[in-house]
Protein backbone atom coordinates (compact mmCIF):
# COMPACT_ATOMS: atom_id res chain seq x y z
CA UNK A 1 0.00 0.00 0.00
CA UNK A 2 1.24 3.55 -0.44
CA UNK A 3 2.71 5.18 2.54
CA UNK A 4 0.39 7.68 3.57
CA UNK A 5 2.22 11.00 4.75
CA UNK A 6 -0.55 13.20 5.56
CA UNK A 7 -3.78 11.28 6.72
CA UNK A 8 -5.48 14.33 7.00
CA UNK A 9 -4.81 15.21 3.59
CA UNK A 10 -5.16 11.83 2.09
CA UNK A 11 -8.54 10.35 0.22
CA UNK A 12 -9.65 6.52 0.66
CA UNK A 13 -11.75 5.73 -2.06
CA UNK A 14 -13.63 1.83 -2.47
CA UNK A 15 -14.53 1.63 -5.97
CA UNK A 16 -16.53 -1.62 -7.54
CA UNK A 17 -13.64 -2.20 -8.87
CA UNK A 18 -11.37 -1.37 -6.45
CA UNK A 19 -9.45 0.84 -3.92
CA UNK A 20 -8.26 4.04 -4.64
CA UNK A 21 -5.72 6.04 -2.80
CA UNK A 22 -5.59 10.14 -3.61
CA UNK A 23 -3.32 12.62 -2.38
CA UNK A 24 -5.22 15.83 -1.76
CA UNK A 25 -3.21 18.82 -2.81
CA UNK A 26 -4.40 21.94 -0.28
CA UNK A 27 -2.08 23.93 -1.27
CA UNK A 28 -2.90 24.24 -4.91
CA UNK A 29 -6.65 24.35 -4.53
CA UNK A 30 -7.80 25.10 -0.94
CA UNK A 31 -11.33 25.57 -1.30
CA UNK A 32 -11.51 22.83 -3.42
CA UNK A 33 -9.90 20.43 -1.20
CA UNK A 34 -11.67 21.36 2.18
CA UNK A 35 -15.56 20.85 -0.26
CA UNK A 36 -14.16 17.38 -1.13
CA UNK A 37 -13.30 16.30 2.60
CA UNK A 38 -16.86 18.61 3.82
CA UNK A 39 -18.50 16.02 1.09
CA UNK A 40 -16.20 12.96 2.01
CA UNK A 41 -17.06 13.37 5.70
CA UNK A 42 -21.01 13.65 5.19
CA UNK A 43 -21.06 10.58 3.18
CA UNK A 44 -22.11 12.50 0.03
CA UNK A 45 -20.09 10.54 -2.12
CA UNK A 46 -20.90 7.00 -1.26
CA UNK A 47 -22.82 4.92 -3.73
CA UNK A 48 -22.54 7.62 -6.35
CA UNK A 49 -22.13 6.40 -10.09
CA UNK A 50 -19.00 7.10 -12.55
CA UNK A 51 -21.73 8.53 -14.81
CA UNK A 52 -19.00 9.70 -17.63
CA UNK A 53 -16.12 7.73 -18.60
CA UNK A 54 -14.31 8.59 -21.74
CA UNK A 55 -11.71 6.00 -23.25
CA UNK A 56 -8.08 7.59 -23.23
CA UNK A 57 -9.19 10.54 -21.48
CA UNK A 58 -11.27 10.97 -17.84
CA UNK A 59 -13.33 9.36 -15.72
CA UNK A 60 -16.05 11.36 -14.07
CA UNK A 61 -18.57 11.04 -10.82
CA UNK A 62 -19.24 13.12 -7.76
CA UNK A 63 -22.84 14.05 -8.65
CA UNK A 64 -24.06 13.40 -5.33
CA UNK A 65 -27.90 14.93 -5.97
CA UNK A 66 -28.59 12.49 -9.52
CA UNK A 67 -26.12 10.29 -9.41
CA UNK A 68 -25.97 8.97 -6.00
CA UNK A 69 -27.51 5.17 -5.90
CA UNK A 70 -30.30 5.19 -3.19
CA UNK A 71 -30.66 8.60 -2.66
CA UNK A 72 -33.53 10.06 -3.20
CA UNK A 73 -33.15 12.26 -6.53
CA UNK A 74 -31.06 9.30 -8.18
CA UNK A 75 -31.48 9.54 -11.56
CA UNK A 76 -29.72 7.56 -14.02
CA UNK A 77 -30.63 10.14 -17.06
CA UNK A 78 -29.78 13.32 -14.95
CA UNK A 79 -26.41 11.74 -13.54
CA UNK A 80 -24.30 14.54 -14.67
CA UNK A 81 -26.60 17.52 -13.73
CA UNK A 82 -26.72 18.47 -10.44
CA UNK A 83 -24.45 18.97 -7.43
CA UNK A 84 -24.19 19.48 -3.88
CA UNK A 85 -26.95 22.14 -1.61
CA UNK A 86 -23.57 23.84 -1.01
CA UNK A 87 -22.57 26.98 -3.19
CA UNK A 88 -20.11 26.55 -6.58
CA UNK A 89 -16.78 27.39 -5.60
CA UNK A 90 -14.47 29.92 -7.40
CA UNK A 91 -12.04 28.89 -9.85
CA UNK A 92 -8.60 27.61 -8.33
CA UNK A 93 -6.56 27.07 -11.57
CA UNK A 94 -3.14 26.71 -11.10
CA UNK A 95 -0.06 25.55 -13.25
CA UNK A 96 -0.11 21.93 -12.34
CA UNK A 97 -0.57 19.77 -15.21
CA UNK A 98 -3.11 17.45 -15.85
CA UNK A 99 -1.75 13.93 -16.35
CA UNK A 100 -2.77 10.48 -15.48
CA UNK A 101 -4.14 10.20 -12.33
CA UNK A 102 -5.02 13.94 -11.88
CA UNK A 103 -8.12 14.70 -9.99
CA UNK A 104 -9.49 17.84 -11.06
CA UNK A 105 -13.57 19.30 -10.61
CA UNK A 106 -15.57 19.07 -13.42
CA UNK A 107 -17.73 22.40 -14.04
CA UNK A 108 -19.98 24.21 -16.62
CA UNK A 109 -18.60 27.10 -19.11
CA UNK A 110 -18.42 29.36 -16.05
CA UNK A 111 -15.00 28.46 -14.75
CA UNK A 112 -16.80 29.42 -10.92
CA UNK A 113 -19.52 26.55 -11.57
CA UNK A 114 -17.65 23.65 -9.57
CA UNK A 115 -19.19 21.88 -6.87
CA UNK A 116 -19.27 18.18 -6.28
CA UNK A 117 -18.87 16.63 -9.59
CA UNK A 118 -15.04 15.54 -10.39
CA UNK A 119 -12.80 13.50 -12.73
CA UNK A 120 -9.80 11.26 -12.74
CA UNK A 121 -7.58 11.59 -15.83
CA UNK A 122 -6.55 8.18 -17.57
CA UNK A 123 -3.66 9.97 -19.67
CA UNK A 124 -2.30 13.28 -20.17
CA UNK A 125 -4.76 16.30 -21.19
CA UNK A 126 -2.63 19.27 -21.33
CA UNK A 127 -5.77 20.66 -23.03
CA UNK A 128 -7.27 21.23 -19.29
CA UNK A 129 -4.22 22.82 -17.86
CA UNK A 130 -4.90 26.05 -16.17
CA UNK A 131 -9.05 25.87 -16.81
CA UNK A 132 -9.99 23.11 -14.67
CA UNK A 133 -8.92 23.35 -10.61
CA UNK A 134 -6.78 20.52 -10.25
CA UNK A 135 -7.00 19.25 -6.62
CA UNK A 136 -5.53 15.83 -6.00
CA UNK A 137 -3.65 12.65 -7.60
CA UNK A 138 -4.02 8.71 -7.87
CA UNK A 139 -0.67 7.58 -5.93
CA UNK A 140 -2.46 4.17 -5.65
CA UNK A 141 -4.75 1.95 -7.50
CA UNK A 142 -4.85 3.72 -10.91
CA UNK A 143 -5.48 0.23 -12.13
CA UNK A 144 -8.63 0.02 -10.60
CA UNK A 145 -9.70 3.42 -12.09
CA UNK A 146 -8.55 2.17 -15.60
CA UNK A 147 -11.01 -0.86 -15.40
CA UNK A 148 -14.28 1.72 -14.57
CA UNK A 149 -16.63 0.86 -16.98
CA UNK A 150 -16.69 3.42 -20.15
CA UNK A 151 -19.36 5.28 -21.58
CA UNK A 152 -21.51 8.76 -22.21
CA UNK A 153 -23.28 7.60 -20.50
CA UNK A 154 -22.14 4.61 -18.75
CA UNK A 155 -24.76 1.70 -18.90
CA UNK A 156 -24.79 -0.20 -15.64
CA UNK A 157 -22.25 2.22 -14.48
CA UNK A 158 -19.24 1.54 -11.70
CA UNK A 159 -19.68 3.30 -8.45
CA UNK A 160 -17.91 4.70 -5.54
CA UNK A 161 -18.61 2.83 -2.58
CA UNK A 162 -17.23 4.47 0.10
CA UNK A 163 -15.07 7.43 0.56
CA UNK A 164 -13.13 8.33 3.67
CA UNK A 165 -10.59 10.85 4.81
CA UNK A 166 -7.83 8.98 5.76
CA UNK A 167 -7.67 10.05 9.52
CA UNK A 168 -11.30 9.20 9.57
CA UNK A 169 -10.41 5.45 8.24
Amino acid sequence: MAEIKDPENTIIMETSKGKVVIQLLPDLAPGHVARIKELTREGAYDGVVFHRVIEDFMAQTGDVQYGKTGGKDFNPARAGMGGSDKPDLKAEFSNMSHVRGTCSMARSQMPNSANSQFFICFTDAPWLNKQYSVWGQVIEGMENIDKIKRGEPVRDPDTIVSMKVAADA
